[in-house]
């Protein structure tokens, strides 16, 4: 009798640390859900345009770049789930130009910065066509793991937003970091 019941507590024991193990690292039932999107070689792997500028170091009408071409803001985060939150965000194009084939790439890390960080999620959303001073408005759901959760906790709730806009002519990239639990 207390063969079996070793026996029993230490396949216990087992499946409790391979269900924990999958908790943690976010596999299994316990994985989040994917932007749906099988990305190769994100273009927010490479260090960010800082100068935001074309290649010849002018904006897209030929002029000292003075503002940035391109502004992205997070208007709404609402809950829905734990892990779970629905972003609406907004970019605008601040050129006097049209801009387009614009496609947006967004990953996101635990922590504040993006070298050795954990990236918890990542996607992309095609816009097409801007015109001067309009805007593109669209909500994403951001649905993380429990693991990548676990990530941003250890990183004491801040994590970095970097988003590049790629254009017919150009690429921008932007970042920022906000403190979320």
């Amino acid at each position: 009798m207390n063969r079996k019941l070793l026996a029993v507590g230490g396949v216990a024991v087992l499946l409790l640390a391979g269900v924990g193990g999958a908790f943690v690292a976010g596999l299994g039932p316990f994985q989040a859900e994917s932007s749906g999107e099988d990305i190769s070689g994100f273009p927010t792997e490479t260090a960010p345009d800082d100068t935001a500028t074309a290649d010849d170091g002018s904006d897209a009408d030929g002029g000292a770049a003075s503002t940035p071409p391109f502004a992205f803001t997070v208007d709404a985060i609402e809950q829905c789930g734990r892990t779970c939150r629905d972003v609406t965000s907004t970019l605008t194009n601040q050129q006097n130009s049209t801009a387009e084939d614009i496609t947006v790439y967004t990953r996101i890390y635990a922590g504040n910065a993006t070298d050795g960080g954990d990236v918890v999620w990542e996607g992309s959303e095609g816009v097409g066509t801007l015109e001067a001073e309009e805007s593109y408005t669209t909500t994403r759901r951001v649905d993380l793991s429990f693991g990548d959760a676990y990530a941003i906790e250890r990183a004491d709730g801040w994590i970095t937003v970097r988003t590049t806009v790629e254009t017919a002519d150009r690429s921008v990239t932007l970042s920022d970091q906000r403190k979320v639990a």
